[in-house]
């Protein structure tokens, strides 16, 4: 980048060619051009004060000054625009020049400040509205990138910035006020953002397309005389490559994620977080340049999902104040979910909100896409750890933040995990960790000059989740119906106000275990005569608590088998269900699975060990699937976890087999795009997704210690031998249509290795 240094005297000149990484602060001019517009070659041999676009020039460098700038860019000079390599590169980067600059003055010059309107008020902003500006191709970047955007009249005179002036802007060109005040840009939707530029002009007709390279992060060839339409189809084509690279990256969205945790837990409570963002170890974290990675470390139940939920909002609210200057990218591993259980899941999570945020990062996902290497093989690893390296290495890379929740769930490589993070804790990167007190954890997160760690269990800390507790008990017992009409006990005391002490007698600092409590005082059965009885019955302690909903499961007259049935699939299930899947899984009674209303009523009647979200069923907690394998083993797999295993993967076969046909989706053409694919409604896939997937999983892990558990599963005539015969073709269909394939050559190689075990199978 060259730009124009100005002396004490008021003269300037420019400087050379600057490296990317060592461009001083500058400010930088938007401006229509005119007649007389001073160019590289004028600067060179003198000729620049000849001209009358000198006076922009002039006014740019003075305000800088004003603005304790040194230096300034302004584009009619600063690039040499009879190298063609050099103006490829600069309108390929103009989009990130003005992004980084400190300012950008916006020189009006058919704005004046002279005139009133027939009010006697000043009569600019009228101008200031149908200015020869907003409707100029190449100003729409200068107006969406930098953060800070002042315009000025040709008298010098300072008429207001993109904040003040923000809804005459929107006002004259139609683009969306969160678009002005610095919103992501990919939030708005490609239609959205080519609409911004569609009663715009430009002299030359491609430079229409061109100029949005900056506003959808691409990077492109300039072929001038190939015309507006074929410059747009370019376009268009290569915002449709990034969009296909981020669909392949995508097994989770994580702000999904984070919305569904939220909502789970009824929603962030701000009480709750809050304290962290006094705390000296998350200051240092966030304010020191040294300090790198900070590791938030807890017991279960004691809220360190939703403390990372609200600081991930407190850091998106600051990047959007800072103007978008920074990357924040998050993940939420969940041991339940194999989906987001592992190492290879995390990376593409952080590498699809990366290049989310900053869309030429997905150059590094390019390389092996282009190279025909798969994201989804054996080498997963090994390509995602180097796209990401890649990327957090990258020149271009904004200061970014990377926060992964609960490492002590992710259960498949996580420590591959803590090497790269390690590894990649310098430079721009900051990482933000929250896992239990776990000693691998500990032995490789050891702290030091960059790497800090927050116990909750520490004295202080502990005080300010049990006080953050003691707010939540408050905020839930408030919207409690058998607790509003102010009952006064027989010695006087409000009912609430025991009920409270109780609770936060026995709470002991855990967000979990009042949240269970409250689920069971809202049930509808509960009057308030009722509630003194069940709070004091309470145990303390999660695992108390878990206790004794598996007691009262147990003392069910009717249902009981129900539940187990149901508690024993959802906890070795590798992913939630939904509700139309459970029945046949479970092999309850077709009276029950016919009708997902009657399976939520026996879901119900599981404790609070489940929750029913968007019809899939959940575990509530980790820690409870930990107590279900455990300590309820005897009840959920009382012939062991392999038998339940091998009683999923049985059903799931026969569930199969009654539905997959050919062309269930009636689509009629082989080779039919997938991404074109509309699921029909009712979907005939509904029922049988999840055993479509993992019934190879399933059979795999039933397999008992000396490998003699179901001989016949295999062999001619067997369950699976008559399955693949009839259906294989039909199964590859169906995996297609759940867009699982690669989960699907997983089962394939646990059949196989099934097969190599010995002659038993």
């Amino acid at each position: 980048m060259r730009l124009l240094e100005r002396d004490d005297t008021g003269d300037f000149r420019l400087t050379s060619d600057i490296p990317d990484d060592k461009v001083p602060p500058y400010a930088i001019l938007s401006h229509t051009w005119g007649d007389e517009e001073v160019l590289f070659k004028d600067l060179a041999d003198g000729t620049a004060k000849n001209k009358a676009g000198y006076t922009k020039i002039r006014f740019c460098g003075d305000q800088a000054a004003r603005d304790e700038l040194k230096f300034f860019w302004v584009d009619t000079c600063c690039i040499d625009k009879s190298d063609a390599a050099e103006l490829q590169d600069a309108l390929n980067s103009m989009f990130r020049w003005y992004r980084n600059a400190v300012k950008c003055y916006v020189y009006l010059t058919d704005v004046l400040t002279c005139q009133q309107d027939a009010d006697g008020d000043p009569g600019w902003e009228l101008a200031f509205r149908k200015s020869r500006w907003f409707t100029r191709g190449w100003t729409l970047q200068e107006l969406i990138a930098p953060t800070i955007v002042e315009f000025f009249s040709p008298e010098g005179v300072y008429l207001g910035n993109k904040q003040s002036l923000r809804h005459h802007i929107h006002n004259a060109t139609g683009i969306p006020l969160r678009a002005l005040q610095g919103n992501i840009l990919p939030d708005f939707s490609i239609e959205a953002r080519m609409s911004w530029i569609q009663k715009r002009n430009t002299t030359r007709k491609e430079d229409k397309a061109y100029s949005l390279f900056g506003i959808f992060d691409v990077c492109m060839h300039l072929l001038y005389g190939e015309g507006e339409e074929r410059a747009f189809e370019r376009l268009r084509e290569e915002i449709s490559k990034h969009d296909r690279h981020l669909a392949n990256l995508n097994s989770t969205d994580p702000h999904l994620d984070k919305k569904r945790i939220e909502e789970a837990k009824g929603g962030l409570f701000a009480d709750a977080y809050r304290w962290v963002l006094d705390s000296p170890d998350f200051q240092q974290w966030r304010d020191r340049p040294e300090s790198h990675l900070l590791w938030i470390k807890g017991d279960p139940g004691k809220g360190k999902t939703m403390l990372l939920c609200g600081i991930i909002n407190e850091l998106k609210q600051a990047i959007v104040a800072e103007g978008h200057c920074r990357n924040l990218a998050y993940f939420f591993c969940q041991a339940t979910d194999s989906r987001i259980n592992n190492a290879i899941a995390v990376l593409r999570g952080l590498i699809y909100l990366l290049a989310h945020q900053q869309p030429r990062l997905i150059s590094h996902v390019r390389k092996y896409s282009n190279a025909g290497k798969s994201l989804s093989d054996a080498n997963a690893w090994v390509a995602l750890s180097d796209i990401l390296g890649g990327m957090l290495g990258d020149p271009n890379l904004k200061p970014t933040c990377l926060i992964v929740d609960a490492l002590d769930e992710c259960v498949v490589d996580l420590p591959k995990l803590l090497d790269f993070v390690v590894r990649i804790s310098s430079g721009r990167v900051k990482w933000l960790l929250t896992s239990r007190n776990e000693t691998n954890i500990e032995r490789k997160l050891r702290s030091d000059d960059t790497r800090t760690r927050l116990s909750l269990e520490l004295k202080a800390n502990a005080m300010q989740v049990s006080r953050a507790v003691e707010m939540y008990i408050d905020d839930k017992l408030s919207d409690l119906e058998p607790l509003r009409d102010e009952t006064i006990l027989e010695d006087g005391a409000l009912l609430k106000d025991r009920v409270r002490d109780i609770l936060r007698n026995k709470a002991n600092g855990t967000f979990l275990w009042v949240a269970l409590v409250v689920q069971e005082l809202s049930k509808d059965e509960v009057e308030s005569w009722h509630v003194l009885q069940i709070v004091e019955e309470m145990p303390t302690g999660l695992d108390g608590m878990y206790g004794r909903m598996i007691n009262e499961i147990k003392r069910q007259k009717r249902d009981s088998e129900f539940c187990r049935r149901i508690l024993s699939v959802a906890t070795l299930a590798y992913r939630p269900l939904h509700l139309a899947e459970v029945g046949g899984l479970t092999g309850l009674p077709e009276q029950i699975t016919k009708s997902t209303e009657k399976v939520q009523k026996i879901v119900t009647k599981c404790g609070s060990f489940l929750s029913v979200r968007d019809n899939q069923i959940y575990l509530v907690h980790q820690s409870a699937k930990d107590y279900l394998s455990d300590q309820a083993s005897a009840l959920l797999f009382p012939e062991g976890a392999e038998m339940i295993h091998h009683d999923i993967s049985n059903r799931s076969l026969k569930l199969l087999s009654d539905k997959l046909r050919r062309d269930i989706y009636g689509l009629y053409a082989p080779g039919f795009p997938i991404d074109q694919v509309t699921v029909p409604d009712p979907d005939p896939l509904v029922t049988v997704r999840y055993s479509c997937v993992y019934w190879g999983d399933h059979l795999y892990d039933s397999q008992s210690s000396d490998n003699t558990k179901h001989p016949d599963a295999l062999q001619n005539g067997g369950v699976i031998d008559s399955f693949l015969r009839k259906h294989y073709l039909h199964w590859l269909e169906a995996l297609s249509l759940c867009r699982s394939m690669s989960q699907g050559i997983l089962s394939m190689v646990n059949l196989e290795s099934i097969l190599q075990v010995g002659s038993t199978w």
